[in-house]
């Protein structure tokens, strides 16, 4: 075994073992965006592991994003929850980025539900929207450069349907019994931190982006890697659109992090419906 999955394999045992004291085996993990993190106080009998206490763990300096684990029950499915994830912009390497990912693979997770804050490019997208990630462009570097990890998955992995079908559809029909309305697109990450320009926002909406940020992707595919089943989601927080950029409009990152707060007992709603139906 290399020096990497050794690694990573400390980080998992130490989670491990405070799980098997409760008698938890989390089947679904799920990463919360920027401020989604109230999705966390929704799990019951919580167990919170701060990522300081980890060996080899990171923590998230991003604006709303805490640094925990947080393990427990949501929606009669036991779930270990990212409070906080890692970026690019915070200096943070790929391998660091997508770590938490191949713990939970060794912790026995096989399906993810990520989230996220996005830019609205869409003109049919609104402030408020909840936009079901169909696939994603990836502009970030890819996190499998390297030394294959062959413990968890192939050289060149497929990434014919990196979200899955099946995740999608459970959505659409939750969503519809709950009388929510989804949008649904392409995601597209890019590095930050700065906010993209109106040029850039253009760019990406011609080549076939609906929404963008600055995150899920290096995650995807490290899931996708591992064999994980992933659904997508972002929450539209704000306007990405050239023609709607006012002459005194300013992309401010406060106000992201209000609207994706506003936005969160939605996407609680819809993910613990979700996960009430899911098979794990």
């Amino acid at each position: 075994m290399s020096q990497a999955f050794d690694s990573i394999s400390a980080s998992a045992q130490y989670i491990k073992d405070i799980l098997q004291g409760g008698g938890l085996e989390p089947k679904v993990g799920i990463i919360l965006g920027s401020g989604l993190g109230n999705v966390a106080g929704m799990i019951e009998h919580p167990v919170t592991v701060p990522y300081s206490d980890i060996p080899g763990f990171p923590i998230s300096t991003a604006i709303g994003h805490k640094s925990n684990f947080i393990i427990g029950t949501l929606g009669g499915r036991q779930v270990i929850a990212m409070q906080g994830r890692f970026h690019c912009y915070e200096g943070y390497s790929m391998d660091q980025i997508v770590l938490p990912v191949r713990v939970m693979k060794l912790l026995g997770v096989t399906t993810l539900m990520v989230s996220n804050a996005a830019g609205g490019m869409n003109p049919e997208f609104s402030v408020g929207d909840l936009m079901i990630i169909r696939d994603h462009i990836n502009l970030l570097p890819n996190p499998l450069i390297g030394r294959n990890l062959d413990e968890f998955g192939p050289r060149f992995p497929d990434m014919t349907r990196p979200y899955d079908p099946g995740l999608i559809a459970l959505a659409k029909e939750t969503a519809a019994e709950m009388g929510l309305t989804l949008r649904e697109g392409v995601y597209v990450s890019c590095t930050g931190p700065s906010y993209e320009t109106p040029a850039e926002y253009k760019y990406f909406r011609s080549i076939g982006g609906d929404a963008v940020g600055m995150s899920t992707t290096p995650e995807v595919i490290a899931a996708r890697h591992s064999g994980i089943r992933v659904f997508g989601m972002s929450a539209i927080t704000d306007i990405a659109r050239e023609e709607d950029l006012s002459d005194d409009y300013v992309t401010d990152g406060e106000e992201i992090v209000k609207a994706a707060q506003a936005m969160s007992e939605n996407m609680s709603a819809l993910f613990v419906g979700m996960l009430a139906k899911m098979e794990v």
